[in-house]
């Protein structure tokens, strides 16, 4: 990545986190086959927890937060947003499923206007109405009626991961190092759904399940810690952008390993969402939220912006 000039790491990281978060929902897709969502979540969280420990272990960075009840909300809702995100993944096409859970800018732009904590600007709510609009044209052309409930599940994983971004931009304002905060959410889902594995069906863990999951773990936590390395040495808003290039990544990845071929107005759609994420964030970034810390002079934030990601 030092071949990359300083002005562009941090699209280039972001480019590098989306493509893992696609490849992470290649894996969702391909373990849903023999696993389900809970199963899936486990390992996709305990290889994930695993990685983080040794990271911060080399790091010798204290494990011990103030903030624990922040924590186990922002743990809680990030868990439950993930569950429905990989339900979503396994019934839906890949982008679909994809486009669904990165509706939450638009659901995080709405509570940060309800809550007050920016300003109520016409163009705000006219990205956030443009945004639903597409969801309607993605969805509306090539779904079965039996998977009406899924693109529900899934749209509710935008609503669950916008409530967990939140949360975050909450911790954030407080100093809580980025590292600590995905380690609570991977130990917690870890022990939540490591709970519930003895009431799942048994499925049996051969070389190439192994192989699978492992790589279901590895590419979520490594587009995780590219997301945060983006933020931090890119522009905020630039980089919030290019978060929308995991829906691409998923689409070309549903077409070449799926064989899937939405209709055109659901690629429509899509490119009608990220039109709206991105206006979104354009919008927010015009008047800085009060009681958050605005970036500064380089447009860069003291801690990352949520940007939209699977967990």
């Amino acid at each position: 990545m030092n071949a990359v000039p300083s002005r562009h790491r941090g699209a280039a990281w972001m480019l590098v986190a989306g493509i893992c978060f696609s490849l992470m929902g290649v894996c969702v897709k391909e373990g849903a086959v023999d696993f389900g969502p809970t199963e899936l979540v486990f390992w996709r969280s305990l290889f994930g927890l695993l990685l983080l420990l040794g990271v911060a272990a080399r790091q010798s960075q204290p494990f011990t937060t103030r903030h624990w009840r922040l924590h186990l909300a922002r743990s809680v809702s990030g868990l439950i947003s993930l569950w429905l995100y990989f339900f979503a993944l396994a019934h839906l096409p890949l982008a679909t499923a994809v486009t669904l859970n990165y509706t939450s800018p638009l659901f995080l732009a709405l509570i940060l206007y309800v809550k007050g904590q920016t300003a109520a600007q016409s163009r705000l709510l006219w990205f956030l109405g443009l945004g639903f609009v597409g969801v309607v044209m993605l969805l509306q052309p090539h779904l079965q009626p039996d998977q009406w409930v899924y693109a529900g599940i899934g749209l509710l994983s935008g609503v669950g991961a916008s409530i967990s971004y939140y949360q975050i931009r909450s911790m954030g304002a407080l100093g809580e190092p980025d590292w600590r905060i995905v380690l609570y959410f991977t130990g917690l889902s870890t022990v939540v759904t490591g709970l519930f594995l003895p009431f799942q069906p048994h499925h049996p863990l051969t070389w190439h399940a192994v192989v699978l999951l492992a790589s279901l773990g590895v590419f979520a936590t490594c587009g995780q810690l590219s997301m945060t390395r983006a933020y931090r040495v890119g522009t905020t808003l630039v980089v919030a952008n290019f978060a929308y290039a995991t829906i691409v990544f998923s689409a070309l990845f549903g077409v070449v390993v799926f064989h899937e071929a939405p209709p055109w107005l659901s690629w429509a759609g899509m490119m009608v969402i990220i039109l709206a994420g991105v206006g979104a964030s354009w919008a927010r970034s015009r008047t800085p939220p009060s009681g958050f810390p605005a970036t500064d002079a380089a447009g860069r934030a003291g801690s990352p912006a949520p940007s939209p990601s699977p967990e």
